[in-house]
């Protein structure tokens, strides 16, 4: 992950130390893809659509990996499917919640630091997500992991997919992409992982994020977000 630095506000990185947590992922961790790409003034996360038994068998060529959990926040997640959806619902209710209170929703990077404490303390040692969003302070991407770490960097992957999707960002980032430029760049990742991680497939879910809110669609071909001969209007889109 490039130019990671911790936040100021005293999270905790400590990693997990949870004897079980090996076992368990022999058991039920899902593979996939998911990435995520800072823009001028946007973000866009991504993921495969395949979900899998430990990447052996295919479950599902449909699973939305990406949601909107925050007026201009989205997330893509990696890691059990369960979980997955629990850990959504609760980040989702924590916006509500702060907006309702305050009037505003949390600031991106407080709502970060938000998401990875639910890493650590709830039930959540399978699910292993990447949030970006846009607020005041401009787009943010944010790497989090079981341990309560929270690790803004301009580009970040996961998933069983990682080592391929991060060769490609890192050839195609750089600091003033356009929105149109970081879809090519993150569909072109995970595209590539695709093509060589047997848990990722079976097309992409893409999410702009913008300080007017999130736009989710499908693509059954990430060639469709970069290839302009192929593009077409074949995707639902909706906005979260």
């Amino acid at each position: 992950m490039p130019n990671a630095r911790p936040p100021t506000d005293g999270t905790r990185t400590e990693p997990r130390t949870d004897s079980t947590a090996s076992a368990d992922a022999d058991l039920t961790e899902t593979g996939t893809t998911v990435v995520a790409v800072t823009a001028t003034d946007s973000v866009v996360v991504m993921a495969d659509r395949r979900a899998s038994a430990g990447g052996r068998f295919v479950t599902s060529k449909d699973t939305r990996k990406v949601e909107g959990v925050h007026p201009t926040a989205a997330v893509a997640l990696s890691g059990a499917v369960g979980s997955i959806q629990d850990y959504t619902r609760r980040l989702r209710s924590q916006a509500d919640r702060y907006e309702i209170r305050r009037g505003d929703p949390p600031g991106v990077a407080a709502f970060a630091t938000f998401a990875g404490n639910l890493l650590r303390d709830g039930p959540y040692r399978m699910v292993r997500p990447l949030l970006g969003g846009v607020d005041d302070e401009g787009p943010q991407v944010y790497d989090l992991d079981g341990g309560g770490a929270v690790m803004e960097a301009p580009y970040a992957a996961k998933g069983s997919g990682t080592q391929f999707a991060l060769g490609v960002l890192e050839r195609e980032f750089r600091p003033d992409l356009s929105t149109e430029a970081a879809t090519n760049a993150a569909a072109r990742a995970v595209e590539s992982a695709i093509e060589r991680d047997t848990a990722s497939g079976n097309g992409v879910t893409v999410a702009e994020v913008t300080t007017s809110g999130v736009t989710i669609e499908a693509r059954d071909d990430p060639a469709e977000l970069y290839d302009s001969e192929s593009h077409s209007p074949a995707g639902d889109g909706e906005v979260a």
